[in-house]
C-alpha cells in the first residue's frame, strides 16, 4: 500500500508512519514524501500466529447474551403466562412455532423462522442486567416490548409477521413495539411480501401514549400503512383475543380477518367505556365476538374453530393469492368436480322461483375441494368464494337462491363489492354466476343503503381489469344483472345456459305492473286466467335466452354438462387480456 506525506517529513518520521500503518492494517507499506518517485520508508506486515480454527468458540461474552435471549423470550411476568392454558390460548412464542416451526430455544434460522427484529426492544427499562434498572421487579417486565416482528416462511411462502404478547400488559402497544410495528409495514412495501397479523392486543398503553399515540411514526401511521399495502401485498389478520380500539383496526384494514371462536373479539371500545358512554351493559363476546362480525358486520372472513384451525385456514387462503400486486396467483394441479356436470341441467329447476343451492352448481364446475367460501354467514343472498377451474384460482360471485330467491340485499352487495374489488386487485379472475330478480326493494333496505352499497357493486364490477366470464344460469332481472356482471360491463364473454331469462323484471311482476288494468277488466275467471298465462309465455318468449343469443345481447348458450369445459375454455384464452381505466387519479365511488 502507498502512503504520501509532505515533502517536509524526516526520513525517522516516514518510517515511524509506515510502521504504525503496517501494524495497524497488516499490509504492506511504502511512504513517499513530496513528489518522490522513490519510497522515504517502508514497512513489512507483521506476522501473526492465529489459533487454528478448531481452537475457537463462544466466549462468557456470547454465554450471557444467549442468556438474555432465553429471558425474553419466556415473555411477560410468570403469572400472567400461567393463565393462557385456562383462556385457552397459546403462548405467543408456542404460536409462532404452531405456525412457523422452530428449535428448542425458540430462536430464528431453523423451521420456517427466519428471524425477528427487536428482541431488545424496551430492554434497559425492565432487564436485571440493564444498568438502568435499579431493582429488579417481574411485575415490570415487557421483553421485546410486548411485540414480535420478523419473517418466515409459511407453507414455502416468504412472509412478514407481527404478534402480540399478551403476556405483556395484555399484549398493549407502545412507543417501541410501534416503531417496531412500523418498520416492519415498511419493509413490506418495498419487497412485497404478504403480511400475517397475528393479533391479541388490548390496544394503546395509556400510561404512554406521549411517546407513539399522535407522533407522525406512532400508532396512528399503523393505518396509513394499511392503507398503502392495501392491494399492494395480501395482508390477514387473525385475532387471539379482545382487540380494543386502536388494536381493532389492523383486523378490519387487512384483506382478510380470521377470528376464533371462544377467544377472538374486536370492537372500538371495551365493554367498560361502553358502559360509561352509553349506560349500556354487555359482555365482549356480545360486543365483538365472532358472531356479530360474521353475521352481522361482516368485519370477519373466515371463524376457526381453535388455533390450529386458523392456522388451516390461512394456509388455505394463502394458496389463491400472489405475493404482490401484478403477479399471477399460483396455479396448482387440476382436478375433476366433486360433483358431475352431467348434472347441472336436472339441478336447475325451470321456474325462476324454485329455490336450488348454488353451492351445488359450483361444486360441479369447480375443481374437487378447491372450494373456499368467505363470509359465508354474512349478506347470504350472494355466495363469494375462491374456487380453482382447471387448476387456475378463480372468485365466483353467485347469488345464491335458497335466500331470499337470491334478490341483492345491502350487505351482500357490499360483500360482493369487497370480493370483486379485492380478487382484482390480486389478479384473480372472475366468475359471475347469475341467478336473481334484481336488487331487493322496500323501506327497511332503503334505510339501509340498498342505492349507495348497490352503487359500490356495480362500480367493483365496472372496474375490475382481471378477466370476466358471466353465466346467465336463470333468472337475470333488473340492474342484477348489471351488478354481476351483465353484457354492458365489458366481461370477456356472457354466455346463458338454456335455463336463462334476461329481462327488466319477471313475468310476474311484469303482468302486474303492465297488464293489470286490462286483466281486471275481464270479467269471466277463466278467460282472465286463460289470458294472464298467455301473457306470462308471452313475455317469457321476449326475455328468454335464445332470444338474447338471436339478438348477440349474450355470446352463446351452453348445454349445462358441457358448462365446466366451456369456462375452463373461456379462462384459458382470456388468461392475459389486457384492459386499461380512464387515465384520472382515482374514482369517487367507495
Amino acid at each position: 500500500m502507498k502512503v504520501h506525506v509532505g515533502a517536509g517529513a524526516s526520513e525517522e518520521e516516514a518510517s515511524a508512519i509506515a510502521s504504525a500503518l503496517a501494524e495497524h492494517l497488516a499490509v504492506d507499506i511504502e511512504v513517499f514524501a513530496g513528489e518522490s518517485d522513490e519510497p522515504a520508508a517502508t514497512a513489512s506486515a507483521p506476522e501473526r500466529e492465529y489459533p487454528l480454527a478448531d481452537d475457537l468458540g463462544p466466549t462468557d461474552r456470547e454465554g450471557a447474551l444467549r442468556e438474555e435471549i432465553a429471558d425474553i423470550l419466556e415473555g411477560g411476568p410468570k403469572k400472567y403466562r400461567d393463565r393462557l392454558p385456562e383462556q385457552g390460548k397459546l403462548f405467543v412464542r408456542d404460536r409462532l412455532d404452531l405456525w412457523f416451526g422452530g428449535d428448542d430455544e425458540g430462536e430464528a434460522g431453523s423451521g420456517g423462522l427466519k428471524f425477528e427484529d427487536g428482541k431488545f426492544a424496551h430492554f434497559d427499562a425492565w432487564h436485571p442486567d440493564s444498568p438502568d434498572v435499579e431493582e429488579y421487579d417481574e411485575s415490570d417486565r415487557v421483553p421485546a416490548d410486548g411485540l414480535i416482528t420478523g419473517a418466515a416462511e409459511f407453507e414455502g411462502r416468504d412472509v412478514h409477521f407481527m404478534a402480540n404478547d399478551f403476556t405483556v400488559k395484555a399484549g398493549s402497544m407502545a412507543g417501541r413495539g410501534v416503531e417496531k410495528f412500523l418498520r416492519m409495514q415498511q419493509r413490506a412495501l418495498k419487497n412485497g411480501k404478504p403480511v400475517l397479523y397475528l393479533m391479541d392486543s388490548s390496544g394503546g398503553r395509556i400510561d404512554q401514549q406521549t411517546g407513539f399515540f399522535a407522533n407522525r411514526e406512532g400508532i396512528g401511521k399503523y393505518y396509513y400503512n394499511h392503507s398503502m399495502l392495501s392491494g399492494r401485498v395480501p395482508q390477514v389478520c387473525v385475532l387471539y383475543g379482545p382487540c380494543i380500539a386502536g388494536a381493532a383496526y389492523t383486523p378490519v384494514f387487512a384483506d382478510f380477518t380470521v377470528m376464533v371462536e371462544g377467544m377472538s373479539a374486536m370492537a372500538i371500545a371495551s365493554p367498560r367505556m361502553v358502559k360509561m358512554v352509553t349506560g349500556e351493559e354487555i359482555d365482549m363476546q356480545d360486543l365483538g365476538g365472532p358472531e356479530v362480525h360474521a353475521k352481522h358486520s361482516g368485519s370477519a372472513d373466515l371463524v376457526a374453530r381453535d388455533e390450529e384451525h386458523a392456522r388451516e385456514l390461512v394456509a388455505q387462503l394463502m394458496t389463491y393469492l400472489p405475493d404482490k400486486a401484478g403477479e399471477k396467483p399460483p396455479r396448482s394441479e387440476a382436478k375433476p368436480p366433486k360433483y358431475s356436470p352431467e348434472g347441472i341441467d336436472e339441478l336447475i329447476p325451470e321456474a325462476p322461483n324454485r329455490p336450488y343451492d348454488v353451492h351445488d352448481l359450483i361444486e360441479r364446475v369447480a375443481d374437487a375441494e378447491s372450494v373456499f367460501e368467505l363470509k359465508p354467514d354474512y349478506g347470504a343472498e350472494i355466495v363469494t368464494a375462491f374456487v380453482r377451474i382447471d387448476g387456475r384460482p378463480v372468485g365466483v360471485v353467485a347469488n345464491q337462491p335458497t335466500q331470499r330467491s337470491g334478490a341483492i340485499f345491502p350487505d351482500a352487495a357490499e360483500k360482493a363489492a369487497e370480493f370483486i374489488w379485492t380478487c382484482d386487485a390480486y389478479e384473480v379472475p372472475l366468475l359471475y354466476l347469475c341467478d336473481t330478480p334484481g336488487f331487493m326493494a322496500g323501506a327497511a333496505v332503503e334505510k339501509d343503503a340498498i342505492l349507495e352499497k348497490g352503487k359500490k357493486f356495480i362500480y367493483a364490477t365496472s372496474s375490475a381489469t382481471v378477466p370476466k366470464q358471466t353465466v346467465v344460469v336463470r333468472k337475470a332481472y333488473g340492474a342484477g344483472i348489471y351488478a354481476m356482471g351483465g353484457p354492458a360491463y365489458e366481461p370477456e364473454s356472457v354466455i346463458g345456459l338454456p335455463s336463462g331469462e334476461i329481462g327488466i323484471m319477471g313475468p310476474e311482476a311484469a303482468i302486474n305492473a303492465v297488464y293489470a288494468n286490462k286483466l281486471d277488466d275481464i270479467e269471466d275467471e277463466a278467460e282472465r286466467r286463460e289470458r294472464e298465462a298467455e301473457l306470462r309465455e308471452e313475455y317469457r318468449r321476449d326475455i328468454d335466452v335464445h332470444r338474447m343469443a338471436s339478438e348477440v345481447v349474450i355470446d352463446e348458450i351452453v348445454p349445462p354438462s358441457a358448462l365446466r369445459e366451456e369456462l375452463v375454455q373461456r379462462f384459458d384464452f382470456y388468461a392475459d387480456v389486457e384492459k386499461s381505466l380512464p387515465d384520472k387519479k382515482h374514482g369517487t365511488v367507495l
